[in-house]
């Protein structure tokens, strides 16, 4: 009755560790989520401000890429 007994407190300790393990990547994983999330809503920011001011033709003085 006893080694059935150590082998489940064996498994018991190795799953807990895994589990363990596994919260401190999902941690380290939201960490690296939030921080591209936020980098991307800059980039966006970036993006949307250097559009609203583009003109959708090209000036009046600009020779065209041909000339």
């Amino acid at each position: 009755m006893e080694a059935p007994l150590h082998a489940l407190e064996e498994r018991l300790a190795f799953l807990q560790r895994h589990v363990e393990q596994q919260d401190r990547e999902m941690l380290e994983l939201s960490r690296q989520l939030m921080k591209l999330t936020e980098r991307l809503a800059r980039i966006e920011a970036k993006v949307a401000q250097g559009t609203d001011g583009a003109e959708s033709s090209p000036p009046a003085d600009e020779r065209p890429p041909h000339w």
